[in-house]
Order: structure tokens, then C-alpha cells, then sequence
């Protein structure tokens, strides 16, 4: 199949078209590079533009099989403190997408969403039938596209996948692509710039959560993890035309401290810590259940943490070594 993966040079996306790659897909990345990175494409068919740039957009779709969608912005953050940002582009963009890809006659469609869709889950693991209230405005932005999927689904015969991915981590075996973000929120890369003394200090926020050290409770799955499931997922829509909505996670869940300690352990560094109030709309504890996935794809995850933080690790010091930096 020829798949357009928009937002396919950033993080998960440059996972994802090398996963494609490797299973014989045709492959275009769209991306706007206002957060995505050339080099995470080089080798690649580019088209460069906005997923709200139909005149862009549609000709691009000419011979496309299917979409993977990836091109929204994640900082959990920054959506609590300029929602408007969030629901123009996870929202407005998105439906743009979603409808010129409907346009172009793809009825293929694979969302990138998250576990953020829960909000504070009453149970962990966490089912896909759980209560869907998300407690920040990333997490309702996903959850509305999920809507909108379901509903074009029934009026328009989309077939689609949204993946509800907990914690990605890690960067590919062949330290290619990685994680750049600017700036860096995430717990495993914002600690190993320290480790590396690229930031002065780690800020750990909340210690005073209902878990058993105290620190946020995350199920971490590897990058890689994630992109040989976005490829399953795209292949059950070609072979059964059924419309999933599916968790991705490992089914087990790492305290704060305890991937600090991995860290730690992989970088041979003391990390220099600073201890922070909780931040907004963080949950205390994240962990998929993630039986559909493995019984309706095939798909287990393989990689452990050790293996997200020294594969992150490995990165980070082959792209300082080559001048990769942050946007």
C-alpha cells in the first residue's frame, strides 16, 4: 500500500515510516517541518505543508492508499495553559485532514491518540471500555477526533485504527531518528540531558501522589513498539475492513523514581534533581490494557525500559555528535 503519514518527521512518525518501510509499503511524509525534522526524512518521499492546506493536501493523496496521522501537538502543559492553540490544530486541522482525505476517495485512516483520553481512570490496567474524561485540553482534543472518526465511519464508510498509546520512549536500533522536542517535556529524554549536562537540572513534579513512592506511575512502550503496531493496524484494515479503537502499552507501569534510576544506571551519571508541585491535569497513575491489541493484530510488545532509555541514550549522543539539534 502507499501510505501519506502526516507529521512523519517528527518523534513517532520517523518510527513509523521506517516500520512501513521495512513491510514493503510505499511511503510520503507530509509535514510542515514546524516541529518535525529534515533529517528524520532523509531517503524519503516528502511533500511539505500544513494538514489544513487542502491545495496542498489533496494532490498529494493522488494513488494514496491510506493515512496515518501523527501531526498534532502533545505538550499537556502548554494545552491547559493555550487550549486555543490545541483545538485549532488537534481539532480544526485534523477535521481538515480527516475530510480532504475523503475527499481524495482514501478510506483508510490511522490516528495517533492517547491514553490521555481516560483522564484520572478509576482501574489500572485500563480497558478500552473505561470511562472516557479526559482532565486537559490534549486529551479532549484526541478524544473529540476519535468522535468524529466514529461518526464518519458510520455516515461515510471510513475505516480507521485509533491507537491510544501510553508513555513512547526509546529511538530506533539504528540511531537514525530520536526524540527532539523543544522544548523537552518528557521524563526519559529531559533526564538524560542532564545526565549529559545539556540542561542544569531535572524537575520532578509531585511527590505526593497515591502510588507507592510518591512519583506519577507511567506505562512506558518503546517507539519501535509502537510503530510495528501503527503498520498491524493499517494491514487489519486492509484485511478486514474493521474500525478499531485499541490501547498500546506493556501492561506494566514505572514510577518516576524508578525510571530516574534507570536512567542513572544506563548513563553511569548522577542527575542533578529539583523537586516540584504537581502539574495540572496529570494523573497519578497510567497503565494500558492492551489484550485486543494482542488478540485483533498479532501485536506484543518486545522491548523493555532498559531498552527505551540506553536505545534514547545511544541517540542522544550520536545526534550531539552530529549536530542534530532541537528546533
Amino acid at each position: 500500500m502507499k501510505v501519506l503519514v502526516a507529521g512523519g518527521a517528527g518523534y513517532i512518525g520517523s518510527h513509523a515510516i521506517r516500520a512501513l518501510r521495512r513491510s514493503g509499503h510505499d511511503v510520503l511524509v507530509y509535514d510542515d517541518f514546524s516541529m518535525g525534522h529534515e533529517f528524520a526524512v532523509k531517503g524519503f518521499e516528502v511533500v511539505r505543508g500544513n494538514i489544513g492546506d487542502r491545495q496542498t493536501l489533496l494532490p498529494a493523496l493522488r494513488g494514496v492508499d491510506a493515512v496515518m496521522h501523527f501531526a498534532a501537538f502533545i505538550n499537556v502543559g502548554e494545552s491547559v495553559e493555550n487550549p486555543r492553540r490545541y483545538f485549532e490544530n488537534n481539532v480544526g486541522r485534523a477535521l481538515s485532514l480527516l475530510d480532504t482525505t475523503l475527499d481524495a476517495g482514501v478510506r483508510r485512516f490511522i490516528f495517533s491518540s492517547t491514553a490521555a483520553v481516560y483522564g484520572d481512570p478509576a482501574e489500572a490496567p485500563i480497558p478500552e471500555e473505561a470511562a472516557l474524561r479526559p482532565t486537559n485540553p490534549y486529551g479532549t482534543t484526541k478524544l473529540l477526533l476519535e468522535h468524529a472518526l466514529e461518526a464518519y465511519r458510520a455516515a461515510y464508510g471510513l475505516q480507521f485504527a485509533a491507537l491510544r498509546y501510553f508513555n513512547a520512549a526509546g529511538a530506533d536500533a539504528a540511531a537514525e531518528t530520536g526524540e527532539l522536542h523543544d522544548p523537552e517535556t518528557h521524563l526519559i529524554p529531559s533526564a538524560l540531558l542532564a545526565a549529559a549536562g545539556l540542561r542544569p537540572q531535572l524537575s520532578l513534579f509531585g511527590q505526593d501522589y497515591p502510588t507507592p513512592d510518591g512519583t506519577c506511575v507511567r506505562d512506558y512502550i518503546h517507539v519501535e513498539d509502537l510503530a510495528e503496531a501503527h503498520v498491524l493496524a493499517l494491514e487489519h484494515l486492509a484485511t478486514h475492513g474493521q474500525s478499531l479503537a485499541l490501547n498500546l502499552g506493556t501492561g506494566e507501569g514505572y514510577s518516576n523514581r524508578q525510571v530516574l534510576t534507570e536512567v542513572e544506571r544506563v548513563t553511569e551519571k548522577p542527575l542533578p534533581l529539583t523537586m516540584c508541585p504537581r502539574r495540572p491535569g496529570d494523573p497519578p497513575q497510567l497503565i494500558a490494557k492492551s489484550d485486543k491489541a494482542q488478540q485483533l493484530l498479532g501485536w506484543r510488545p518486545t522491548r523493555s525500559l532498559h531498552d527505551m532509555v540506553a536505545s534514547a541514550w545511544r541517540w542522544m549522543q550520536v545526534s550531539q555528535l552530529s549536530g542534530k539539534t532541537l528546533r
